[in-house]
C-alpha cells in the first residue's frame, strides 16, 4: 500500500530526506511528478517586506515555490536479532567500538576505543595503595610508641623508687644554739620513700616552721633523691626574768628562771642563769609595748656595742635605759633616731673629755649630756 503525498508546506522548502535502503527484492518504483498547486492567493503588502537576494519584489500576487516530493515506496524491513541460545555475547575489550550520536534529524557515528589502562600506570595505582597502607601502620606504630614512652616516663617519675626520698641524703643547715637538728630530721623523715617529684615541699616548709626555734625554712629538691633544708634560727637577743607567780609580780622581785627572747619577743627557750654576753631585760609584766620598744634598740645595736650591754630596763617605751659591763649608764630613750644615738655614743665614749664619765644621755641625740 503506498501512502498518501505529503503536501507541501509554503515557505521554507523542506530538507530531502536520504532514501531508506533498498529491501533485498527490487520492486518497480513508479514514476514521481510534482503536482501542480493552485495559484496562491495575493496578500496585502506591509510595506516593509524584505525580499531575498536575487529576487524582485511581486507586486500583487506571490509565485509558490514547489518543494521536491520523499520518495515513495515501500520501507524496509528490521531483521530479528539473532537467536544466541541464552548466551551473552561475549566482546573483545580490545576490539574498536562504534558509539552513535543523534544531532537533529541525523545521526552519525564514530569509532570510540576501551580505556587502555597501562601496566606502568596500574604499577603506580599499586605502589601508592601500598605506601598510603605503610603510612597508616607507620602513624599506629609511632601512636603506641609515644603512648607507652609517656606511660615508662609517668611511672618512673610518679611511682618509681628511683626517685625516692632517702632521708640519708637529707641537708640541714642554720640551725643556730636553739634549733634541735634532730626534730628537723625527724619532719624531713616521714616523707621517706616518696618521689621528689611528688613531694609537697611547701607542706613540708610548713611543717619545718612548727619546730621550736625556727623563725624562717627554705625546702629545695637536691635531685635524685636528696633534700636540702635551708633554716634561719630564732636567736635570742635578751634573757627576761621569770617571777614565781605572776599575780605579784615585781621587776625586782624574786625569779625562778630567765626566758630566752628573739628579736620578735618569741620564747625560744628558758634557763635559770642567762647565758653569757646576752642582756637582761626588765620590764613590766604582760606590757608588750615596752617589751617590743626594747628589743627594736637591741636589735639595731651594732655587736661590738651590743656585747657590752649588761642589763635594759624601761618603765615605758620611751624610757629605756642601759647599763652597760663596765658599769656606765646610757638613758637611751625611745627607740626612734636609733641610727643617729649610736653614733652620738660611740662618739662619746671615744672622746678624752669625756673619760669616765658614768652616765651618756642620748635621748636627744643632737643634745647629748655626759655627767
Amino acid at each position: 500500500m503506498t501512502p498518501p503525498p505529503r503536501r507541501p508546506v509554503t515557505g521554507r522548502p523542506a530538507r530531502p530526506r536520504p532514501a531508506p535502503a533498498r529491501p533485498a527484492t527490487p520492486a518497480a518504483r513508479p514514476e514521481v511528478r510534482p503536482r501542480a498547486l493552485p495559484p496562491a492567493e495575493p496578500r496585502p503588502s506591509t510595506g516593509s517586506q524584505r525580499t531575498a537576494p536575487g529576487e524582485q519584489r511581486a507586486t500583487g500576487e506571490h509565485r509558490a515555490v514547489p518543494l521536491p516530493l520523499r520518495p515513495t515506496g515501500p520501507r524496509p524491513v528490521r531483521e530479528p536479532a539473532p537467536d544466541t541460545g541464552g548466551q551473552r555475547e561475549v566482546v573483545d575489550p580490545h576490539a574498536p567500538t562504534v558509539t552513535t550520536y543523534t544531532s537533529g534529524r541525523r545521526g552519525f557515528a564514530l569509532p570510540v576505543r576501551a580505556a587502555v589502562v597501562s601496566e606502568r600506570s596500574a604499577e603506580r595505582f599499586a605502589e601508592r595503595a601500598r605506601a598510603r597502607r605503610r603510612l597508616a601502620v607507620r602513624q599506629v606504630v609511632i601512636g603506641v610508641s609515644a603512648f607507652v614512652a609517656v606511660g615508662s616516663l609517668a611511672w618512673l617519675l610518679l611511682l618509681s623508687p628511683v626517685l625516692a626520698l632517702d632521708p640519708a641524703r637529707v641537708a640541714i643547715s642554720g640551725a643556730g644554739t636553739v634549733v634541735a637538728v634532730d626534730q628537723v630530721a625527724a619532719v624531713v623523715g616521714g616523707r621517706a620513700g616518696t618521689p621528689l617529684p611528688r613531694l609537697d615541699t611547701v607542706a613540708l616548709r610548713d611543717d619545718v616552721l612548727e619546730v621550736p626555734g625556727v623563725r624562717e625554712a627554705r625546702v629545695m629538691r637536691d635531685w635524685p633523691r636528696g633534700l636540702v633544708v635551708e633554716l634561719v634560727s630564732r636567736e635570742p637577743v635578751a634573757a627576761v626574768p621569770e617571777p614565781p607567780s605572776t599575780s605579784a609580780a615585781a621587776p625586782d622581785g624574786p625569779v625562778a628562771g630567765f626566758a630566752l627572747l628573739d628579736m620578735d619577743g618569741v620564747q625560744v627557750g628558758r634557763v635559770d642563769v642567762p647565758p653569757e654576753g646576752l642582756p637582761v631585760v626588765r620590764v613590766p609584766v604582760g606590757d608588750a609595748r615596752t617589751l617590743r620598744a626594747v628589743l627594736a634598740v637591741l636589735e639595731a645595736l651594732p655587736p661590738d656595742l651590743l656585747g657590752q650591754v649588761g642589763e635594759v630596763s624601761a618603765e615605758t617605751q620611751d624610757t629605756v635605759t642601759m647599763v652597760l659591763r663596765d658599769g656606765a649608764e646610757v638613758v637611751w630613750g625611745s627607740a626612734h633616731e636609733t641610727a643617729l644615738k649610736i653614733a652620738v655614743l660611740q662618739a662619746l665614749r671615744a672622746a678624752p673629755a669625756s673619760a669616765g664619765s658614768a652616765v651618756f644621755d642620748v635621748s636627744a641625740p643632737t643634745l647629748p649630756i655626759t655627767r
